[in-house]
């Protein structure tokens, strides 16, 4: 197993893609059972999740002499960002205009600055020069709750127009963002997982490959994915290469995901069954339905 997943970070993967489901409450006890399956001792789940109650993202509340932990309000939030960003893996038709924003927040507000630029890159945004960020997408509500978050509207200028000279506008592309560095991601990720997709595919349909093992591969899976979202721009299709591979990474993450999904559902139910204080309260989950899989990747399958 990588030695790079810490602790909080699979923490908020399993906040993302199970226990915002189920009442968005845990019990610690369970959430360590959970965590030893990637090798994570009960000490380090204890301090992850201390750090993460500091930093206001998770909130605890006592019954009995059980300690439970849920999002704070912060949290989900961060959780609602996270799902609404998924979607910009959708290439979409491109209405011809660039978003530029352009800021000049002082020194003394550095922190504001360090954190706005990396709301901007998870948002999309390219960096065209100094303090100068772009973007094809039509992302004024995400700028304008940026603006409102941090109190900056007296630094920023938001505009949208066209570019002037008839060039290739995937040239721009290029001056902003790898795209050969994120499509060699894609094809990455592609020929990693699609080996292990064939082989945990029979695995499963020869009865081989335990709830457990489904649970973990399936977290993994999602943890690895999500990755994109904070690299790739979800450009529209018409500024995207001939020979891109998100779609193909798309489509593999949904197929491998649904083959997962009901074994390492029941694994999950299994370890929290017996906190019967918010088991699934969301009657509209569908583990079969990740936010990340949509009938837009099903279309480019065909």
């Amino acid at each position: 197993m990588e030695k790079t997943l810490n602790t909080r970070s699979m923490i908020f993967t399993l906040y993302g893609d199970y226990i915002r489901h189920y009442g968005n409450v845990i019990w610690i006890g369970n959430l360590i059972r959970l965590l030893k399956e990637f090798g994570h001792n009960e000490q380090s789940v204890r301090a992850a999740i201390s750090r993460m109650s500091k930093q206001n993202w998770l909130q605890s509340e006592k019954k009995g002499n059980k300690s439970y932990y849920s999002l704070t309000d912060q949290g989900k939030s961060r959780m609602e960002e996270a799902a609404k960003r998924i979607y910009k893996l959708e290439p979409s038709s491109w209405d011809g205009e660039w978003r530029i924003l352009v800021y000049n927040i002082p020194e003394k507000k550095r922190h504001i600055r360090d954190e706005l630029r990396q709301e901007l890159v998870w948002s999309g945004f390219g960096l065209l020069s100094n303090s100068c960020w772009i973007t094809p997408n039509p992302l004024e509500t995400e700028v304008n709750n940026l603006i409102e978050k941090y109190d900056i509207s007296s630094y920023v200028s938001f505009f949208r127009g066209t570019k002037e000279d008839q060039g290739d506008p995937k040239q721009q592309v290029e001056k902003c963002w790898n795209i050969d560095e994120i499509n060699e991601r894609y094809a990455n990720f592609i020929e990693k997982y699609s080996q292990k997709y064939i082989i945990d595919k029979n695995k499963i349909e020869q009865g081989k490959m335990s709830d457990g093992s489904c649970f973990v591969e399936r977290t993994l899976l999602v943890h690895q994915y999500r990755k994109f979202l904070f690299i790739d721009p979800g450009l529209p299709s018409e500024l995207l290469p001939e020979k891109w591979l998100g779609d193909s990474a798309a489509a593999l993450f949904a197929d491998y995901y649904r083959t997962l999904a009901k074994p390492a559902t029941r694994f999950f139910e299994f370890v929290i069954e017996h906190q019967k204080s918010g088991l699934k309260t969301d009657d509209s989950y569908n583990f079969l339905d990740h936010p990340l899989i949509n009938s837009t990747v099903e279309s480019r399958k065909m």
